[in-house]
């Protein structure tokens, strides 16, 4: 059975988000955890338990997870991870590392910065257009992940005029229109955390994908708290009730969710709560009923990742050991965007680590230019490889043609202009 990481990943998003501060951002917690149960199986000795502690489980069953995430690709989360590496860059440990990971991890010569940039692009649905990392020469590998998702609602927000955000919002002025959610299709409710107290709770589920063996969709949920409330107890709040939001069947009331009938009536903070003659066959005839309002957001955000409480100065030694390397340097970071609509939600993330050396000491280089400037010969030679069984065929290494070059032509006008095959 594969590790529940659930609780292991609230408790990094944690780190990540205590790191990242309380201005407007988006993060991926997930994609940074990802890259550190794909490099820490490469740790030994102090390093693998500094990990272990970082990711929250022993690094083979956070292994195990990450192998399992990325095996099962999710039908709205498109995810992608990748390993490449200067040539050269081999020693027997790095390469029984890099044998472990995941079949659907790519792996390769390090791409130029044109390249990362595309895969970025590739596999996260063109919402990051830049990888987060810049290849110098001094970087000799980089290990990598991409989540994305383009989801539309279930069921579309409603609009609303800005005002409806609450007297006390300095939003409401700034803004025309807000979100509404709609009667049914989305949850809203009140509930009680340990963290963040009392808070107002939205669900939106997106669109599900339908497979063969059932369906898979996406839930958002947000979370607001009182004003005074730190954004880190907040988000902590947010990723405890949205897993269990994700595991409450849709009809069932979310976990710790507070009665309507147990919260006192009037303006407050975070909602306004009335009273109203209804006929309905609720329970002693007492019903409930929530909607919320909230706004349209964006953002993009950049995110280093070098703090030694996100496990990435523990991966950079681990790799120091695998290339004989110690003190190697590392650059890590995370690009990541959202866009929270009335029809629908988007948000993608690129996570990046690189492991660098400083540049060598200066030295002398001898480059050679040849010149063919008087007869010369040329021969072409077959190579034969179909045999299946590595041995070479009946035409390998048999010359086919050969030359003597005595008399040499001016290049043809036609081809002095670049051409270009479409």
């Amino acid at each position: 059975m594969t590790t529940d990481i659930r609780t292991p990943l609230a408790r990094y998003a944690d780190r990540l988000h205590a790191v990242i501060g309380d201005g407007h951002h988006v993060a991926s917690p997930l994609g940074a955890w990802l890259l550190l149960a794909l490099a820490a199986p490469a740790a030994t000795g102090p390093t693998r338990a500094t990990l272990e502690e970082v990711l929250g489980t022993d690094v083979a069953a956070a292994a195990e997870a990450a192998h399992g995430l990325l095996a099962a690709p999710h039908p709205l989360v498109p995810s992608a991870t990748a390993f490449w590496h200067r040539p050269g860059v081999e020693t027997p440990g790095l390469d029984g590392w890099r044998a472990a990971l995941p079949a659907s991890t790519g792996t390769g010569p390090l791409p130029d910065q044109a390249g990362l940039d595309a895969w970025a692009r590739e596999h996260t649905l063109g919402l990051i257009e830049s990888f987060p990392l810049t290849v110098t020469p001094q970087v000799l590998l980089v290990l990598a992940s991409a989540l994305a998702t383009r989801v539309s609602w279930a069921t579309p927000f409603e609009v609303a005029p800005a005002d409806a955000l609450g007297p006390g919002s300095a939003w409401a002025g700034g803004l025309r229109r807000a979100l509404r959610s709609p009667e049914h299709g989305h949850r809203c409710w009140i509930a009680d955390t340990a963290r963040a107290g009392t808070v107002a709770a939205h669900a939106a589920p997106a669109q599900p994908a339908r497979t063969a063996d059932g369906a898979a969709g996406l839930l958002v949920v947000s979370v607001v708290a009182a004003p005074d409330v730190p954004a880190g107890d907040v988000l902590a709040a947010a990723h405890e009730l949205a897993t269990a939001a994700a595991d409450t069947p849709e009809r069932e009331l979310p976990a710790r969710r507070r009665s309507l009938f147990d919260v006192p009536l009037g303006e407050g903070p975070l909602w306004t709560l009335r009273e109203e003659p209804t006929r309905t066959y609720a329970p002693n005839g007492r019903e409930e009923r929530a909607t919320a309002v909230l706004p349209c957001w964006s953002a993009r955000s950049r995110h280093e990742l070098t703090a030694p409480g996100l496990g990435f100065p523990a991966v950079a030694r681990a790799f120091g050991e695998l290339l004989d390397s110690p003190g190697l340097e590392f650059e890590a970071a995370q690009a990541a965007m959202a866009r929270y609509g009335r029809y629908g939600f988007e948000a993608a993330a690129v996570t990046a680590f690189g492991a660098t050396l400083s540049l060598p000491p200066e030295g002398v280089a001898r480059v050679a230019e040849l010149r063919f400037g008087h007869p010369y010969a040329v021969v072409a030679v077959a190579t034969d490889e179909r045999t299946g069984d590595g041995a070479a065929g009946p035409w390998h290494a048999v010359p086919v043609f050969s030359a003597w070059v005595a008399d040499p032509e001016e290049l043809p006008e036609a081809d002095v202009a670049d051409r270009y095959e479409v």
